[in-house]
């Protein structure tokens, strides 16, 4: 049945409990079969994808300060600079991310071209490591501070980089392509979707738990290509896995990013700013709620006032043109997009409060990290990798999730 084919059965109660009308489609972009698809059919495959790609993170990133340090032989203070520069790139990517799955691939497909990319950045890291001539250096004269060669150091930073744009698009679309396999409207599904994003962390943290336990154990101890070989290969198993649910899975169709309205309203200010605010707000734009039942309207604020030019209907004497600027959303925006945007500029101060914490957490995979190997770390006859220090943390959110999900 197609999406376009459902308004005469929408009100079957019946037929609303076999299929999911959410705007949702299946893989042949049909109204989704609720019994086939969704739910914990799909989540499976999601939560799986989840758990490698968070395994490769934290195997790389905790342990990347040791990399640079112990095998590029960069000092501290550049080897803490170049970490810190790829995990920022890694922190803003999503919003690139996000924005192009939102306006043009979805999330499904984003998530298959992120697969592909984190892939390719993993064969990169595992080639450096066997290749003789990416090697770092040549064997007999590893060691020493002898600078690693060229050729080793750029196909290592592209490995990197092409994780880190890989993690751009894996972290805006895998979870919110987990809350689309469940209903709202459906009671038991809106419940099921609580216990999802329960297992969803515990994938996460049984991911970053793996990758700085036996991940930097096998990097340390054993070798980095061992390591390289085995999230390699946990990726390539995860993407195949992840591919062959997509018959289970529903999607969302792109609606376009909902960073274009912000801008749409901010611009449509600006071009108005020379007129004069309405006695009332009721005279600003707004769609009747009739007319769109599915969206929740905002109602009027009095604060940044300014922005609430861009709901201005202009006047001009042809009804025609009057019409045509309705249309224009870079024009005149409704009194609900203009809220949304006022509730978004109202989150930057918290925003930027939070820069001090990003700069202290910056610490936690170079300084601390490196600090740990100054540590007496063995127990008995065992010794415990330097970047295992995250492994607290790790525990206490997976227990604290399984609590909540057994207990509250």
């Amino acid at each position: 049945m197609k999406r376009g084919e459902m308004n005469g059965e929408e009100g079957d109660g019946e037929e609303t409990q076999k299929r999911v009308y959410d705007s949702s489609v299946d893989h042949r972009g049909e109204v989704p079969l609720r019994a086939s698809t969704g739910v914990w059919n799909a989540s499976f495959f999601i939560i799986i994808i989840e758990f490698a790609e968070r395994l490769s993170f934290f195997g790389i990133a905790t342990n990347l300060i040791t990399y640079l340090t112990k095998v590029m032989h960069n000092d501290l203070k550049t080897a803490a600079k170049n970490s810190n520069y790829w995990t920022g790139v890694t922190t803003i990517m999503p919003l690139v991310g996000g924005f192009l799955a939102d306006s043009y691939t979805g999330r499904f497909s984003m998530i298959v071209f992120s697969s592909i990319f984190y892939l390719m950045g993993l064969c990169l890291l595992t080639m450096s490591q066997f290749i003789p001539n990416l090697k770092a250096c040549e064997v007999p004269h590893c060691g020493g501070g002898v600078p690693p060669r060229r050729v080793h150091q750029v196909v290592f930073y592209l490995a990197i980089y092409l994780i880190s744009l890989a993690t751009g698009g894996f972290k805006p679309c895998l979870e919110s392509f987990g809350a689309d396999q469940f209903d709202d409207d459906h009671p038991k599904e809106r419940k099921q979707k609580m216990s999802f994003f329960n297992w969803w962390n515990v994938s996460l943290c049984c991911g970053l738990l793996l990758g700085v336990t036996v991940i930097s154990y096998v990097e340390d101890y054993v070798s980095w290509g061992a390591a390289a070989v085995i999230l390699t290969a946990t990726m390539g198993l995860s993407t195949l896995v992840f591919y062959l649910g997509r018959p289970f899975f529903r999607y969302r169709v792109s609606v376009g990013s909902p960073l274009i309205p912000l801008f749409q309203v901010i611009v449509a200010a600006i071009a108005k700013r020379n007129l004069v605010h309405p006695l009332t707000p009721e005279l600003l734009y707004e769609v009747e709620k009739s007319k769109n039942p599915k969206v929740r309207l905002l109602s009027h604020t009095n604060s940044l006032r300014f922005l609430d030019k861009a709901a201005i209907v202009e006047a001009c004497n042809d009804p025609q043109d009057v019409e045509a600027r309705k249309k224009n959303p870079w024009r005149l925006a409704t009194v609900t997009q203009v809220e949304e945007t006022k509730l978004v500029l109202n989150m930057i101060p918290i925003w930027l409060s939070s820069l001090m914490l990003g700069v202290c957490m910056s610490f936690g995979s170079t300084f601390f990290v490196k600090q740990s190997t100054a540590m007496n770390r063995h127990i008995g006859h065992f010794e415990i990798p330097p970047a295992s220090i995250y492994a607290l943390s790790a525990l206490g959110l997976l227990l604290s999730v399984i609590a909540y999900e057994k207990v509250f």
